[in-house]
Parts: C-alpha cells; structure tokens; sequence
C-alpha cells in the first residue's frame, strides 16, 4: 500500500521508498525514513496535496511524491 492510498486519520510505518534517486533523496531528506510513523492529516479538495503528519511537524506532499512511500496501516 502507498502512502496515496490512505485516508485522512489513518497511521502507517514506512516500509520502503521508491527507486526514483532524486525524489527518494528528497523524501529522506524531509525525515521521512523506513520505519518512521507516518499519519494523515487531511488531503486537499481535490486530492493533491496530502498533508501529513511525521516526527511531531506536519508535511504536504504531492500525489506523486506519496505514491512512492510504501506504508503499513497501523491501528
């Protein structure tokens, strides 16, 4: 399941990134690593972008950015 994919109130832990070099150094450089918690905070009227919420900051990302952080749903 990608980060996309889930809906606002849901919670994940990254499980890997996408293999695009330049987006993935970019996703890790805004702190978002394997095994980092991740929770949705809302997505914008039309889907792009999503705002999330990752090591006590909130973050939006794009629909692009999102579909290549792989997560696990977490309760």
């Amino acid at each position: 399941m990608t980060l996309k994919e889930l809906k606002p109130g849901q919670k994940g832990i990254i499980e890997s990134l996408g293999k695009q070099s330049s987006l993935r150094k970019r996703i890790i450089d805004m702190g978002l690593t394997i095994g980092t918690e991740i929770k949705v905070i809302k997505l914008a009227p039309l889907g792009d972008p999503i705002e999330i919420k990752v090591r006590g900051y909130q973050l939006s990302l794009r629909q692009n950015e999102a579909s290549e952080i792989f997560v696990r749903l977490i309760a």
